[in-house]
């Protein structure tokens, strides 16, 4: 199915009624500019996320030895940005489901841009703790509603693909950060003025892409779901059923892809996240007596080396492997290389072997859970509380970031890198399990196979184009 075949299916001269024929054109049209181009300005949003939320590592150090801050305060200013992203997510993402994608699409990265500067001019400890709790509040919103902006728009043969290039450009923050880091250490500025930059610098690429992100037109998705709201949910009502965010917990099997796509997303954030935020103090007792650029050069080695083309390979393999069996496989190839770093002697304290097995981890997050945790929820739920849901998932996610990162900063100087490596391998081989248990395989279908959703009787009344006229709606050009 062409695009022209999907534009005429939205012209004046067709039968002018909302049918599932239709939404199967929209799904069957060719790979487009305007898909790469709703990538890109959603994909700058974690491309921000990935950069903030690493550069903090290298910022507690520095500010630790300025401000002589307790261990308290330095867990605090690593981890309360995820906490804080909880919250963005979840209200990011009910917002966009009750008002719409277009309506809120943006202000987040506004949050986050407004959150990184201010942390840039903070005069104290506390006052840096709490700008990063802005800051955290942004990129939460993001999480749910690029996703499900580019899930919408994307066509069924090759959605996990865009779906995961959006999150994709994570990579490409994991890999400026400490490059600029490098380049910023080396420059024979102070500490205070090099932080304090690395925090700026998190609000470019959020400002670059907010009108941009204003301009997109509401997802075609969303717009007829709007049309049959009403009269679905008076349907719901006259037969006592349950309605939106109700209806998903009352659903049995909604509600185990819930349950299991927010604690896949908790277990595996859990890892990830406090391993990344902890990785200077990580490569510390790995090589102490290296110097702070040192171990950012291994750093930027290992995420270079590691985990940068495993985003693309993942993005590339994902509607051909699925998203089920990338998860899985991922989840238990991380929990092999941390019992690694656990069993294998000398694996925590020479560099070689620990630098392979601890990128292992980081090639099988991204060819794995770190990509498609965030694909799942922007899937398996209907299209009226896809962004709440996925919301939920998200602050799930981030919820188990924050107690990773923060009991990572506690562990590792108490009970060692081997120990505390066998603990994060378990909690890996947990999420396998919940994987394999809960989630189904979206592969291939329709976000409305998926969800059932075209088997509900639609609207034969509604003329597409005059809808397209009065709501902005148009499908993207070739």
């Amino acid at each position: 199915m062409s695009i022209t075949d999907t534009r005429a299916a939205f012209s004046p001269e067709g039968d002018g009624h909302v049918s599932r024929e239709m939404l199967e054109q929209l799904d069957q049209a060719p790979t487009s500019r305007e898909h790469w181009k709703i990538m890109f300005i959603s994909g700058m949003g974690f491309f921000t996320d990935a950069y903030d939320l690493f550069v903090i590592g290298i910022v507690a150090t520095l500010v630790t030895a300025q401000w002589h801050i307790s261990g308290t305060q330095k867990s605090l200013l690593t981890s309360l940005a995820l906490l804080s992203s909880a919250a963005g997510a979840i209200a990011f993402g009910r917002i966009a489901d009750r008002l719409g994608r277009k309506k809120i699409y943006g202000y987040e990265v506004l949050v986050l841009a407004l959150g990184a500067i201010a942390c840039a001019f903070s005069p104290g400890i506390w006052w840096l703790i709490g700008f990063r709790a802005i800051l955290g509040f942004g990129i939460g919103g993001d999480y749910p509603v690029s996703a499900t902006i580019m899930s919408e728009y994307a066509n069924k043969s090759n959605r996990g693909r865009m779906v995961s290039l959006v999150f994709a450009m994570q990579g490409l923050g994991l890999i400026v950060g400490p490059l600029l880091a490098i380049i910023l250490l080396s420059s024979g500025m102070s500490d205070n003025l090099v932080w304090r930059l690395l925090l700026a610098f998190g609000a470019i690429p959020a400002l670059s892409v907010f009108y941009l992100r204003r301009q997109l037109n509401e997802t075609p998705r969303f717009q007829l779901a709007q049309i049959e709201r009403k009269e679905a949910d008076e349907k719901a009502k006259r037969e006592g059923k349950a309605i939106g965010m109700r209806a998903v917990l009352a659903d049995r099997r909604l509600l185990r892809w819930l349950i299991g796509a927010s604690v896949a997303w908790f277990l595996f954030d859990l890892v990830y996240y406090g391993n990344t935020i902890s990785t200077p103090i990580i490569v510390k007792l790995v090589a102490p007596h290296a110097s702070l650029i040192t171990q950012t050069a291994y750093i930027l080695g290992i995420f270079g080396v590691f985990a940068f083309p495993a985003y693309f390979l993942a993005a590339f393999t994902i509607d051909h492997i699925g998203r089920r069996w990338m998860q899985f496989g991922g989840f238990i190839m991380i929990a092999l290389a941390f019992f690694g770093l656990w069993l294998v002697p000398g694996a925590t304290t020479t560099v070689v072997p620990f630098i392979l097995l601890f990128g292992a981890t980081y090639f099988f997050a991204e060819f794995g859970p770190n990509t498609t945790t965030f694909v799942y929820p922007a899937e398996i739920f209907p299209v009226r509380v896809r962004t709440s849901s996925h919301g939920i998932a998200a602050a799930s996610g981030k919820i188990g970031a924050f107690v990773g990162t923060y009991a990572l900063t506690a562990l590792l100087p108490r009970i060692g890198l081997g120990s505390t490596s066998a603990l994060v391998g378990g909690v890996a081989a947990v999420g396998a399990v919940v994987t394999i248990t809960l989630l189904p395989e979206p592969k291939g279908q329709s976000l409305e196979e998926i969800t059932e959703e075209g088997n509900e009787p639609q609207p034969t009344s509604v003329s597409v184009l005059a809808l397209a006229h009065s709501r902005g709606i148009r499908p993207p050009s070739a």
